[in-house]
């Protein structure tokens, strides 16, 4: 077979363990010939392309970012660019492509494998939010920087007697807020999916003080939002891709919990440090699979699908399925985090 392989949208720890997996499979096992497409569904739809054999992928395991870079092309380019692609398909003889991704990679998928291309997707996202898999690769990582940041940022907070507020990602779920705050013992966490209210917030972080406690970590995802009306609030416009570009909720909150409780309080953004640098083992250990069983629903012409672990088992998923909707954090896991703050 020949095989192409792409990643797409943000970069994440644990992409070159997948191009890894993918090539050393495909050429060691099967005697398979791998093709990279550069800088994500743009390599693919200007058909710009390098050989992938054992030499290309030599001890990119454990690094981060990816080796074959990656871009997001918008919707409409992609959509007027279908015939395109196919015909760089056609041209190169792949007989499947293995495009790497979160949530608007798998619905680019979904769009060419609908069209007819032999499409088998594998999840990627530190956001955690794809509903169809247990976990994607990259999580793992994020969530242990954003844990060691707020470990560190504790040892400030104190010494100088402030409030900080953590900005994490997330842009529609709370999952890295949620997992890095509950590990580092953090007294308030904010996610997208409980819009909060400033006077409840408040309550929380002044009680630590009046408890005579000197400091105080609030953890917040970057797409959390107050609730209608409970205080004036910014927010930013939006961006090519249809994405919303925050105004900042860190810098909105520090201003407004300084103000009311008489405090100094800090933003701190960790940003893109969350998923940059080396993949943990857990991460490198997922992708390595993802990989492999692409690679194997490739062979078995198993197309229109996506991996996913359920459990410890990694199985096959429908496109329209993945991308249905976001797996986004229960009431039920906000509340277990509520009884340990």
């Amino acid at each position: 077979m020949r095989i192409g392989v792409l990643t797409s949208g943000g970069d994440c720890p644990g992409l070159n363990a997948v191009i890894r997996s993918v090539v050393h499979r495909a050429v060691v096992d099967h005697g398979d010939e791998v093709i990279g497409f550069h800088d994500g569904w743009k390599g693919l739809l200007e058909g710009d392309h390098r050989t992938l054999d054992l030499d290309a992928v030599a001890g990119i395991l454990a690094t981060g970012g990816t080796i074959l870079g990656s871009s997001r092309v918008q919707p409409a380019q992609l959509r007027d660019g279908v015939e395109r692609a196919k015909g760089h398909v056609a041209d190169l003889g792949l007989d499947a492509v293995i495009p790497i991704g979160g949530e608007g990679t798998l619905k680019a998928a979904r769009l060419l494998s609908d069209a007819g291309l032999p499409i088998v997707g594998v999840p990627k996202t530190i956001d955690n939010d794809i509903a169809s898999t247990d976990v994607t690769f990259g999580f793992d990582t994020a969530v242990g920087v954003a844990t060691e940041a707020l470990d560190r940022l504790k040892t400030t907070a104190e010494s100088h007697q402030r409030v900080l507020i953590v900005e994490v990602m997330g842009r529609h779920t709370g999952w890295i807020a949620l997992h890095s705050g509950m590990a580092a013992g953090a007294h308030a966490i904010v996610v997208p999916e409980r819009p909060f209210d400033i006077d409840e917030l408040t309550e929380v972080v002044g009680r630590r003080f009046e408890a005579g406690k000197r400091f105080a970590i609030v953890v917040v995802a970057e797409g959390a939002k107050p609730r209608e009306g409970s205080m004036a609030f910014e927010t930013g416009a939006t961006d090519v891709y249809g994405h919303e570009r925050f105004a900042g909720v860190a810098r909105q909150l520090s201003d407004e919990l300084e103000r009311r409780l008489g405090k100094e309080a800090r933003p701190v953004i960790l940003g893109h440090v969350q998923r940059g640098g080396t993949p943990t083992a857990y991460d490198r250990v997922l992708a390595t699979r993802f990989g492999w069983h692409a690679v194997e629903a490739a062979h078995r012409g198993d197309f229109g699908k996506m991996t996913a672990l359920r459990g410890t088992d990694i199985t096959l998923v429908p496109l329209a399925e993945a991308v249905e909707r976001l797996k986004t954090v229960p009431q039920e896991r906000y509340t277990e985090v509520e009884c340990v703050l």
